[in-house]
């Protein structure tokens, strides 16, 4: 008897889902602590973002897009490398 699609796609990650949502999340929390550095500028962490996204400088708009580009692209990253792998070893 064959296994209906659902049965097959049990126990697996849909990478496109992943990706989508790991970019996603990490550009809320970027928009977050960007915002939280904004209001509370004594406690800002910027000098962190700066060290992690290339290109990015505190801050200007086109800083600020990079920001959110290079985050979603980190998000894709990740889902890339994860997906795959968590499929692979949950056959097992």
């Amino acid at each position: 008897m064959a296994k209906s699609n659902a049965e097959n796609a049990a126990g697996r990650l849909p990478i496109f889902a992943l990706g989508m949502s790991l970019g996603l999340f990490l550009v809320i929390s970027f928009i977050l602590c960007v915002s939280f550095d904004l209001i509370f500028p004594s406690y800002a962490m910027h000098g962190a973002w700066e060290g992690l996204l290339p290109g990015f400088v505190w801050l200007s708009w086109g800083a600020f897009a990079i920001g959110v580009v290079e985050t979603f692209l980190y998000g894709w990253y990740t889902a890339l490398i994860f997906g795959p792998l968590y499929n692979l070893f949950s056959r097992s």
